[in-house]
């Protein structure tokens, strides 16, 4: 295990990495940690991710096997003192090296899909275009639990790329119903986009709520400080019950970011 790894999550992560390990085996490549563990600092309620590279594609049967043991070493957020939720990433390294958009992601893990997995639900690979901005993240900070460090690993993600899935990310928030039961977590990705929009790089959600603070028009601010603010621990948000302000921000912010986009766009 790593050394740099944060004691806080030594013992889980390791354990995640057993899991791991023991269903791959030999098609392993490499494990990477990366977000807010070995960027800016793990929030309360902050995941744990891991992107896992095979050599090859696995079979159902591991996939399926691989998953259901994953829910033993993770738990919803906050729900556990000793374990935190885990999201995992498994990637076929010919499928993302040499890069392509989008990527093909093998599976993925998290606590969102867990009534689904032990309902016997299992989502099947997918191009995902969310690969751009994961692999990007890891190149900028991530830490390799097994296998090269992520920058000599993976190829760049070119910039039209980057701002191709920034864009494709906007598109998953039309209405309402969108993000519902998730409205702290679209507000401060949004803030995230806007910042990636502007200077080309990936920031922590804290990091980029305080950058788009000063931003954002007045009527706006009070939305942002209430996700930014739960995101931190210092209370609870409620900005599903605040439905038409949160919608009025979300709206208005992608499309401030849908134009940087195209300016952007223009220039690549």
């Amino acid at each position: 295990m790593n050394s740099s790894v944060p004691i806080e999550i030594s013992r889980q992560v390791s354990q995640a990495c057993d899991v791991i390990g023991r269903h791959l085996a030999s098609a392993l490549q490499a494990i990477h940690l990366y977000g807010s563990a070995v960027d800016g600092g793990l929030k309360p309620y902050s995941d744990i991710d891991l992107l896992v590279t095979m050599d090859a594609r696995s079979d159902e049967t591991t996939r399926q096997a691989l998953l259901l043991d994953l829910l033993k070493v993770s738990a919803p957020p906050g729900k556990s003192e000793a374990l935190r939720a885990l999201e995992i990433t498994v990637v076929v390294q010919t499928e993302v090296i040499p890069w392509r958009y989008p990527a093909r992601r093998e599976l993925q893990f998290g606590e969102w899909l867990r009534k689904d997995i032990l309902a016997g639900i299992f989502e099947p690979a997918v191009m995902d275009s969310d690969l751009a901005l994961l692999l990007m993240n890891a190149r900028q900070h991530s830490l390799p639990l097994t296998g090269p460090a992520a920058e000599e690993f993976f190829d760049p993600v070119p910039k039209c790329d980057f701002f191709r899935a920034l864009d494709d990310t906007l598109k998953q928030w039309e209405s309402p119903p969108d993000w519902a039961g998730d409205e702290r977590n679209v507000v401060l990705t949004l803030a995230r986009i806007w910042y990636s929009a502007v200077t080309g790089k990936i920031m922590p959600k804290d990091i980029a709520a305080d950058w788009l603070m000063e931003r954002l028009p007045v009527e706006h601010q009070s939305i942002l400080f209430e996700a930014w603010q739960a995101y931190l621990g210092y209370g609870e948000d409620h900005l599903a019950s605040r439905a038409d302000q949160t919608a009025k921000f979300i709206l208005f912010v992608k499309s401030e970011i849908v134009d940087l986009l195209n300016a952007n766009t223009n220039d690549v």
